[in-house]
């Protein structure tokens, strides 16, 4: 039987509400910033929810040429910007050869949003018969996932998985596992998403699950989500491939499981929760005690928050790690979430540096978690664990060790 390899984090890339690159969004998660503020666009003063993490003073005409913006929807925008920076940061070169071992796997909840709604409001408010030729390239869920392989000439497994909040740990997981199985030798990966608009919005104010007033996971007065936006781009390559070529690395990648609640639609369960962490673990050779910190899925909803905390207790029992849900700080990005929060992974990592729960207020008994509350902490951390839960139950977790 074949060894199983080592996954090497190489490069990442990012755009987000908290900074565009790397090292602002750092910064940022260390000092506890909250790039979550008013929302700007059209129609905006229609909806109850006016609040998200909202990328600012985005121009494409200063990035893309006229022919790349016909095609390409603002999460592809996005996911292209950060796909560049990661790939930079990596040093990545692929010879023809390399590149049909090469791959890109993204994760995105609502694809190309922006084109949707843009579409709807041409078709139904303005009444027109005709919308943009480029439709259906720019919605589609795939969008970024091949573009991004067609400006990295990458020509190995290419595709977008598309679990709701779990999207972009599944698709973490997947490119890990082609690596780690000598399926691929390096694989782009992490998720896009652009939401923020009229129609996604006032989609999610129907649930009833966003906050008029700031995202709190774990504490006391929190009273729903806050949606954000962006994109996270990972390079994850074949750990001795990296060492040869002297590649700096960022962080293993050492475990990956997920599982399925198969109970509701929408009500998380702590079973499926802790069987995730539990697979991750084992698959890294993790015991309890070996985990410093959990980047929580902690969206800041009731149930969710105290789901996930029991689950948390239920795994870890008196060896709790460190817990925090940057999404306090950058919004919930759905499909792109877990992207993002695997740099706050290599933040406590690679620097030592736990990233807060920002806007925390009032403990909650029924969240029994060092949830890091409003000030980064500086601890020793040799390996961590993101999760993501998403709707339909489905559950992503993924381990990480310091390199």
């Amino acid at each position: 039987m074949t060894a199983q390899r080592r996954v090497a984090i190489t490069g990442a890339g990012t755009v987000n509400a908290l900074a565009e690159g790397v090292p602002g969004t750092l910064a940022a998660l260390a000092e506890g910033r909250v790039g979550i503020g008013p929302l700007e666009f059209v129609d905006v003063e229609r909806l109850s929810i006016r609040i998200g993490g909202q990328v600012r003073g985005w121009s494409a005409e200063d990035r893309f040429s006229r022919a790349q913006i016909a095609l390409f929807d603002r999460a592809t925008q996005f996911a292209m910007t950060a796909s560049a920076e990661a790939v930079a940061q990596s040093g990545l070169t692929l010879s023809d050869a390399e590149a049909l071992r090469a791959g890109v796997i993204m994760g995105s909840a609502g694809g190309g949003y922006t084109t949707i709604d843009d579409a709807y409001r041409t078709v139904y408010p303005l009444g027109r018969n005709r919308v943009h030729p480029f439709t259906i390239p720019r919605l589609m869920h795939n969008a970024a996932a091949a573009h991004m392989a067609m400006a990295q000439g990458i020509k190995g497994p290419s595709f977008t998985v598309s679990t709701a909040c779990a999207s972009s740990n599944h698709a973490m997981g997947l490119a890990f596992q082609l690596i780690r199985s000598g399926a691929a030798d390096v694989m782009l990966t992490g998720g896009a998403e652009a939401t923020l608009c009229f129609g996604g919005i006032k989609a999610w104010e129907a649930l009833r699950v966003l906050s008029p007033d700031g995202c709190r996971p774990f504490c006391a007065t929190r009273n729903g989500l806050v949606q954000g936006e962006g994109a996270a781009v990972l390079v994850f390559e074949d750990w001795e491939r990296a060492r040869r070529r002297g590649a700096d690395i960022l962080a293993e990648v050492a475990g990956f499981a997920m599982t399925s609640d198969a109970a509701d639609i929408v009500v998380p369960e702590a079973d499926g929760a802790v069987r995730a962490m539990q697979g991750a673990m084992a698959q890294a050779g993790l015991a309890p005690g070996d985990v410093g910190y959990i980047n929580a899925h902690g969206t800041g909803t009731a149930i969710n928050d105290r789901t996930e905390a029991h689950a948390i207790r239920t795994q870890f029992g008196a060896t709790l790690p460190l817990v925090s849900s940057t999404k306090s700080m950058h919004g919930h990005l759905l499909g792109a979430t877990g992207a993002l929060e695997a740099l706050a992974c290599i933040l406590a990592l690679r620097d030592g540096i736990i990233a807060p729960t920002a806007g925390h207020r009032v403990t909650d008994a029924d969240c029994p978690v060092d949830c890091v509350p409003n000030e980064s902490r500086r601890a020793r951390v040799d390996a961590a664990l993101s999760n993501a839960f998403a709707f339909g139950g489905m559950n992503a977790c993924l381990a990480f060790k310091r390199a």
